[in-house]
């Protein structure tokens, strides 16, 4: 399997992290790349156990370890992050034969400039409709949406929430036939070579 950068063991912390992120960093800008869809996994309520549903990285800072992604605030997963902030993201890359799993302290962001901003780049497009219906992710079809004439005469309130992410550990793992790598990293530079 042919990859970009043949990372070593005796490759540099610094290398590496700048290798990956600028992988990261390039996902939410090409809408091809294996990790602009990654999983995120979150700690379910009520004893519901584990949650791993698919999300879009929207933005990807390298020089403050942080990931953005959008939903609607009404969404399980905001109350999950909002009860333990603590969670994974998981992305593949086939190109790259690549697995990195990415922990994250959330937070998650109803309102504010981070919002608006973020609304700003969505309300044009056609994925606005998401973000504006009556019902909540999750409800059955069949429940009528609230609806009044007052609210066909204004614009619908929008439901974006910004999920940020501060990264605390990249776990990389390289699949090759020449032989499996795996490091972990962290934002302070250490570098820790792990058995695949």
């Amino acid at each position: 399997m042919a990859h970009d950068l043949d990372l070593d063991l005796d490759v540099s912390t610094n290398d590496m992290a700048g290798r990956l992120w600028q992988e990261l960093a390039r996902a939410p800008h090409d809408r091809h790349h294996d990790w602009r869809t990654p999983v995120l996994a979150t700690q379910g309520l009520g004893g519901s156990g584990p949650q791993a549903r698919t999300v879009v990285l929207r933005h990807a800072d390298a020089s403050q370890w942080r990931l953005q992604v959008f939903t609607d605030g009404r969404s399980p997963k905001c109350a999950e992050l909002r009860a333990q902030p603590l969670a994974q993201l998981s992305c593949w890359s086939k190109r790259l034969g690549w697995q990195l799993r990415v922990a994250v302290q959330a937070r998650v962001h109803l309102d504010g400039a981070l919002v608006a901003s973020a609304w700003d780049r969505v309300r044009q497009s056609p994925s606005a409709s998401d973000y504006t219906s009556h019902l909540a992710p999750g409800s059955a079809k069949h429940e009528p949406a609230l609806h009044s004439a007052d609210q066909a005469a204004t614009p619908p309130a929008h439901h974006l929430a910004v999920l940020d992410f501060q990264v605390v550990a990249l776990d990389w793992l390289s699949l090759d036939r020449d032989g499996h790598k795996r490091a972990k990293l962290t934002p302070d530079g250490v570098l820790q070579w792990l058995v695949p």
